[in-house]
């Protein structure tokens, strides 16, 4: 099926994971300093996407997908429930952009525990857009793998962005 025929596109937020291997699906995300890591297994056709806001929590914190290093482990579960190898994973991380140049860089914080993270756990990296000083806007289609960003000019970051407008600055990785 052509990835521009999805009838249906499920947006996420902070905090969220989905995996699916519904080819007429598309997830959406808009990003600033979060990172979202998009994985696909190509061998079954199953993905999927999530939108982590930190790295890791406070030590004695309740557990929670705003975290990084629980929202990879609840994707990655989840595609393996969905019939994933984890030796046939391959990962695109988007985000981690630096918005306030007067503060920590959360944005590179999340980058390099995601980076961390797969190669920790042997999951290939095959590309991705991370970094800059620009929100963007991520599309990640499961079934395929396909991935597209939509760099958002400085003016809509970070609210929510409406549709029909042109971007530019886009990205498409297969």
């Amino acid at each position: 099926m052509n990835a521009e025929a999805a009838v249906h596109r499920m947006n996420l937020i902070q905090g969220e994971c989905r995996v699916s291997s519904d080819e007429t699906l598309v997830f959406s995300t808009v990003l600033g300093s979060c990172v979202a890591a998009c994985i696909h297994d190509p061998t079954v056709g199953v993905g999927g996407m999530n939108h982590f806001l930190l790295p890791e929590g406070i030590s004695g914190e309740a557990v929670s997908l705003r975290y990084g290093a629980y929202a990879m482990e609840l994707l990655i579960n989840g595609l393996l429930r969905l019939g994933a190898k984890r030796e046939s994973l391959r990962a695109k991380l988007f985000g981690g952009a630096r918005l306030n140049a007067g503060l920590i860089d959360v944005g590179l914080n999340n980058v390099v525990f995601a980076r961390d993270y797969l190669r920790r756990e042997g999951i290939r990296y095959s590309g991705g857009s991370t970094g800059g000083t620009h929100a963007r806007k991520v599309q990640f289609w499961p079934g395929s793998g396909r991935a597209r960003q939509a760099l958002l000019p400085r003016a809509m970051e970070p609210d929510i962005v409406p549709a029909g407008i042109d971007y530019g600055g886009e990205l498409e990785l297969f």
